[in-house]
């Protein structure tokens, strides 16, 4: 046994657990996701660029009928001109090509010559949500990184394409994570590409959708597709629902984690019902301006008994879970309500043990590689306090559940023992001090120049307000047009009648 697997062996005792076909649970989790819950896939976990872009370009150079292709960013440099190269080639030997891209994901990163040198080639380009003064809503986002191939082979994951997730200047990749998925899942991801495709043009046709029947089983793994879009909370209520679920471990990796309160009580009422609750996220960020908002919500999390973890590598960017060793989710979707309320997001959630065995062992190598956030005095006094609570409930359990915690708390010390440590009091003071001097900045800014404070404010309730009249005046066309369209019906029938009543009998 290795040195990862003898830090995971604590956890090896497990409660009983629902089973797979508890059809309450199922039918919880499908009104929750939106989402049914498909059969006899093939799925694998793929690591890093090293591992998800090889397997994309695979898929990509055997294309036959159609690919579609969806990504937030898609950059103009030697990443984004290889997979360029591969989709040109593609369309140019007859393959119909989809590409769709984020408009502010990709502004600052490809030039309007990359995007005309694949429309050049044939590939059909369509960017999503572009600036436009009839729009001022521009911060919906599609965040997706979805490929579908021939609607036989699917990758879905958190990477964009850019050499950033290679190692770009600094030579250190970014930490991310990926699924490839074959069977009928493909059908779920082809008809989220659909959704997003019309919302930038015209829709696909009907006959171009595979249907999930049509596509033979593959393999043994059940999935299923959460499609998250504007205002739907879809990603958001799964979360909560896996959070509530849990019975022996929960752990999330996150980018650009800022939950809600909801969510926060959610997590920490999980681990002071014995559950073994831990988060991994970034040490440091691509963006530094949101990190000293992230580590001043370590506190409320910590003191409910969440375990805080910070990567110590360039960029961890993955956005994962793995659950009890039955559930993993992999996909786009960050723990902020950017991800969850406004933006287009794609989340794949894979209920086999195989493959949430494969997720915990990869956590627990990256865990490795991360520094934990320890609590101080105030917040130890605050946990024996929730310990006492916690004593109480599993009083009331029996035997099994108090097997089960005493296993998680072993191999929470054994952990601590792990890796590295650092104060909470320590980050938290250097976190408030940070956001105390935005603050007093922008105080400041206020005083001297008012006048950079209102104006963007000014600009954006009038973009507003015109975009509003503007889309008044739209609505009040359609309905002229529509009244003509009407009217003229109306006269072509009464003329109709005219002439058949006016016949001789």
């Amino acid at each position: 046994m290795n040195e990862t697997h003898a830090w995971f062996a604590p956890f090896a005792p497990r409660p009983p657990e629902t089973p797979p076909d508890d059809p309450l649970l199922e039918r919880a989790f499908a009104r929750i996701a939106d989402s049914d819950l498909r059969e006899g896939n093939a799925v694998s976990l793929l690591r890093n660029a090293e591992e998800n872009y090889p397997a994309w370009l695979d898929a990509l150079q055997k294309a036959e009928r159609v690919i579609h292709f969806e990504n937030y960013i898609i950059a103009d440099d030697k990443t984004g001109r290889n997979f360029a190269r591969v989709l040109m080639e593609r369309a140019r030997a007859g393959v119909r090509v989809r590409v769709l891209y984020d408009w502010l994901g990709s502004y600052t990163r490809a030039s309007r010559r990359f995007w005309q040198d694949l429309r050049d080639a044939g590939v059909e380009v369509r960017v999503f949500n572009p600036l436009r003064l009839t729009n001022p809503f521009f911060l919906r986002r599609n965040h997706r990184k979805l490929i579908t191939v021939d609607g036989c082979i699917g990758f879905v994951s958190g990477l964009c394409i850019s050499d950033s997730w290679e190692g770009g200047r600094s030579g250190d990749p970014w930490r991310d994570t990926g699924l490839s998925l074959a069977g009928p899942i493909v059908a779920d991801l082809d008809a989220a590409f659909a959704e997003s495709w019309a919302f930038a043009g015209a829709p696909l046709k009907r006959d171009e959708c595979i249907a999930a029947s049509d596509i033979p089983s593959v393999g043994t793994v059940n999935a299923r597709v959460v499609s998250g879009q504007p205002g739907m909370f879809r990603a958001y209520r799964v979360d909560q629902f896996i959070a509530a679920t849990a019975k022996r471990n929960l752990w999330i990796a996150d980018a650009y984690l800022v939950p809600t309160t909801a969510y926060v009580q959610a997590l920490g009422e999980a681990a002071q019902d014995g559950v073994d609750v831990r988060l991994l996220v970034p040490g440091s960020t691509d963006t530094p301006m949101l990190q000293p908002f992230v580590r001043a919500g370590y506190r409320s999390l910590i003191e409910a008994g969440v375990r805080v973890f910070e990567w110590n590598g360039a960029m961890l960017h993955a956005k994962s879970a793995v659950v009890d060793g039955r559930w993993a989710r992999v996909g786009s979707t960050n723990l902020n309500l950017a991800s969850w309320a406004t933006n287009w997001e794609l989340d794949v959630i894979v209920e086999d043990k195989t493959i949430a065995e494969a997720m915990e062992a990869t956590y627990l190598e990256d865990l490795m590689q991360a520094t934990e956030v320890a609590p101080g005095s105030i917040t130890r006094r605050r946990q024996t306090l929730n310990a006492r609570a916690r004593r109480s409930r599993r009083a009331r359990r029996g035997a099994v559940g108090r097997l089960a915690a005493g296993a998680v708390a072993l191999g929470s010390s054994i952990g601590r023992g792990s890796g590295g440590l650092r104060s909470l009091t320590s980050t938290e003071a250097g976190s408030v001090a940070t956001i105390g001097s935005i603050l007093i900045a922008l105080a400041v800014l206020v005083v001297v120049f008012p006048p950079i404070v209102v104006l963007p404010i000014t600009i954006l309730l009038g973009w507003l307000g015109a975009a509003l009249l503007i889309r008044s005046l739209r609505l009040k066309q359609r309905i002229r047009i529509t009244r003509r369209k009407l009217e003229r019906r109306y006269r072509s029938a009464s003329t109709k009648w005219n002439k058949i009543s006016s016949r001789p009998p």
